[in-house]
This record gives C-alpha cells, structure tokens and sequence, in this order.
C-alpha cells in the first residue's frame, strides 16, 4: 500500500493512501459475500441468492459504499501503522465520500486522502531568566477583629427601643409601599411591583438598600409614617425601574437595638470549637497568614506560567481541543452536583454546543499552560522521586480513611501537584520575580477563605426576599 504524508494546520498529518487493484477486489467479493450470506430475498434460500439477483435486489452503489467504508477504515488503520505516526483522536476522511463511490472500481487502484491529529510541536523560545512582577499579599491583623465583629453582630440580642428615634445600626420592622415618580405633571405615581412588604425586618446600615431609602427612615419613631425619596442605580437588575427616581411610603412599626455579647472565653466557646478566646484569635491568625502567603505563592505560579506562555508556539490540534472541552465541562457538572443542581436542566441538548463554544478558549488556555510547563520538565529533566508519591499518597489515604478512594488516580493526581511543584521551583529560582502591592496589577476583589471551616456558624446573615426589588446589588 502506497502513504504520502505531508503536514497540515492544527497539528494534522495529511494521508494520500492508495489501495492496491488486488485488495481492492477482494474488498469488493467479500462484501457481496456477507450480504449473500445475509440477504433474505423471496423465492431463494437464506446464502444462496445468484450474484446477479443480489445485484439487482440491492444495488451496485450500496455495495460499493459498503466496500469503500471498509477499504477506508482498514486502509486508514495501516497507513497509519506504515508511517509509524502516532495519532490521537479518530482520522478524518477527507476526500469525498460521494465521489469515491463513483470513481471506485473494484481490481483497480482505489486513492483517497485523509488525516490525522497528532501531538504537537513544542517550541519554548524563552524559559530561564524570565522577569514578571506579582502582587505580594501581606495579612492583615484587621481580618481577625472583622470576623470576630461579625459573628458578635449575628448574635446579637434584640432589644426594644422607646424615647428616641431610629439612627444607623438600628433595627427596624417597617411597612412600606414604592410609587416611580410621575415623569409628566398630572401623571398618577406608579405602584412599583415587588417594592411592598408588611412587617418587614431589617437593619439600618449604609449602603444595604437603594439611595436614599436608609437615610429616609433614620430619625422616625414608632408609629410614624412618612414618605421617603429615593433612587433605582443605574446598573439595576430591573431595567424599566432602572435609573429612575421613586418614593417609599414607610411606617416604623417597631425599633431595636443591638445588645452584643461580650468578647470572651465564653464567646468563643459558642462560635468555635475552642475553649479560649486566645485559641481562636491565634488560630484565625495562623489561617489568615497562611492564606496570605498561599495567595502571594499563587500570583508568582501565575505570573510565571502567563510570561512562559507568551513564549510558547504550539499548533494545538482539535482532539486536544475537544478533549479539554470534555474535561472542563465535565468538572463543571460535577461541581454544581454536589451543590444540589440538577445538571440535566442545565445541560441540554441546546445548551451544550453553546457551553462548549464558551468553553474553548479557557480549554485552549489550559492547555498551553500544562504544554509550557511539561517542556520545561522536559528540558530541564525534572521528576519526581516514586518515594515522595508515595509517600504523600500514604498521608492522604490515612487522612481520607473510610473514604472510597481510588487509590491509582489519587497517585496521578498526587504525581501531577509535585512535579508542577517543582517545575515552578526551577522557574523561580531561575527568573526574576518584583513583589508589587496587592492590587497594584489588578483589581479582582480579595478571595475570602471559607471561616466557617474554623467558626461554625456562617458570618453573613441571609438576605430577605422582601428585599428583591428594593435592596441595591453590591456592585452598585
């Protein structure tokens, strides 16, 4: 059999395969022999139709489709073999289907062209002596003080107020209604739908509600009512109530305030697990410093791996694409299971290609990153030791005990983190890092770590759903 290869975009070998007359034939006869075999025609016995009955009843062209389907598959899987390529993903054909079976003879030569995906060229112009800057994360005392605040706040008691009137911090139970303002005189005011409640409770806090609305009920008392302006953000979700002003008829049916409970032993026994406050504020302490370093290790990997991929030249293939489509989405479903999604309503058959087009870059994203850092390993010989695998895959099987791990996939997972590991080890020791300011490259907002790993009980009250229409979002 006669292979022409020749390199094609996307990482793809192209095939010019051409088929011997003799097997070409023989392709042809043992086809019209499985359907002979098979064929049930009225008046023959099942294996013994005469050729040219069968012929007849079926039709030149299905046979030589089913030939060709066959020439195609056996032929495209020994080309391969031939040429010693290592392909990935299934071959395409790329010649037409159509016009092969109007060109096909059987005992003559059958040429077709296909292609292959195969791993790409790895080329890392630069990987030593690179120069990046990355925002240092330093921790911040305040952080202890805040979740200690807040959890103070949430358990709060209650307490009625008589004499005086509501001032911020306070806790109110209010009526209220929402009008939009007449754009024209003479207009009726607007009743806005959702902006009403009865007996509504909340907290007078800046910036918790729309403008205008907190400010309005600080300095009412206890059975007043009172008309209240305000107004609707520009950016608010509602668009037809967006940007406009509007009015709040408000009662304050009963005022509170907060009596908080002493910051002590006997405080941090309720929210915790320890027995003295020392050993939470240390503890909390020790978590955020922690995390303040893990963050600035995080921003120097990140830093690194964006420089190294500018230095990358790779022609991703497809397969590879695709593959990482699979991966990302795959990950993405099980994440929303196990917060209770059902993920067949999201993952339709209308949603998916939608899913996997929005999908494609962040997988093209990952891909040249694990390429980059794999050819550094690469050049630079980097493993690691099958004794520290071990090792740390023995440490998470007895801290996950009882658990059903697989332990052959965890020691992949295991041999992955510490050879990436020691890859960005080499990295930093052979670039030039410039620890800047958080924040100073960018403005993401800071990553909380989950206290109520250490604090049982969640620090943020929930939001009321009376508070839909008429509570701002935070980006306002």
């Amino acid at each position: 059999m006669k292979v022409t290869q020749e390199k094609l975009p996307a990482s793809q070998i192209g095939l010019e395969i051409e088929i011997p007359a003799d097997k070409s034939q023989q392709s042809y006869e043992q086809v019209i022999q499985n359907f002979t075999r098979a064929a049930n025609i009225p008046g023959f016995r099942k294996g013994k139709v005469p050729r040219q009955i069968l012929l007849q009843r079926l039709g030149t062209t299905r046979i030589k489709a089913a030939a060709l389907e066959e020439l195609i598959q056996s032929g495209i899987t020994e080309a391969i073999k031939q040429a010693e390529i290592e392909a990935i993903g299934q071959p395409q054909l790329r010649s037409s289907f159509e016009d092969l079976i109007g060109a096909f003879e059987p005992g003559k030569p059958l040429t077709f062209s296909a292609a292959v995906d195969v791993l790409p060229e790895i080329e890392l112009k630069q990987y030593s002596g690179l120069q990046v800057k990355a925002e240092e994360v330093k921790y911040d005392p305040e952080r202890v003080e805040k979740v200690l605040e807040e959890n103070r706040q949430e358990r709060a008691t209650l307490i009625p107020v008589e004499g005086r009137a509501a001032q911020m911090g306070d806790v109110v139970i209010i009526d209220f209604k929402g009008y939009l303002v007449p754009e024209a005189e003479g207009e009726e005011p607007q009743e806005i739908e959702g902006a009403s409640a009865t007996d509504f409770e909340t907290e007078l806090s800046p910036g918790r509600f729309i403008e205008g609305f907190v400010d309005g009920i600080v300095g009412m008392s206890p059975g007043e009512t009172k008309e209240i302006s305000a107004q609707f953000p520009e950016g608010y979700p509602q668009q037809e109530i967006a940007g406009k002003p509007a009015k709040f008829t408000v009662t304050v049916k009963e005022l509170k305030e907060k009596e908080l409970p002493e910051l002590n032993d006997d405080f941090a026994q309720e929210i915790s697990e320890f027995e003295t406050l020392a050993e939470l504020r240390s503890t909390l302490e020790t978590r955020f410093r922690e995390e303040a370093e893990k963050k600035t290790k995080t921003n120097k990997q990140q830093a690194l791996l964006d420089d190294l991929i500018e230095h990358l030249e790779a022609d991703l293939p497809e397969t590879m694409i695709e593959q990482e489509v699979d991966s990302l989405l795959t990950q993405t479903a099980m994440q929303l299971q196990r917060q209770g999604i059902d993920v067949k309503k999201l993952f339709t058959k209308d949603t998916v290609p939608q899913l996997r087009q929005r999908s494609r870059p962040e997988a093209i994203d990952r891909l040249k990153r694990s390429l980059a850092l794999q050819e550094v390993a690469k050049k630079e010989s980097i493993e690691v030791e099958p004794a520290a695998v071990e090792a740390r895959v023995k440490e998470l099987m007895a801290e996950y005990s009882g658990q059903d791990i697989d332990r052959d996939r965890l020691k992949e997972v295991v041999q992955e983190e510490l050879l990436t590991d020691k890859i960005f080890a080499w990295l930093e020791e052979h670039s030039a890092i410039e620890l800047v300011p958080e924040g100073s490259l960018q403005d993401d907002e800071e990553d909380e770590i989950d206290d109520a790993e250490i604090i049982e009980e969640s620090t943020q009250p929930e939001a009321s759903e009376a508070t839909i229409t008429v509570e701002a979002t935070e980006a306002e």
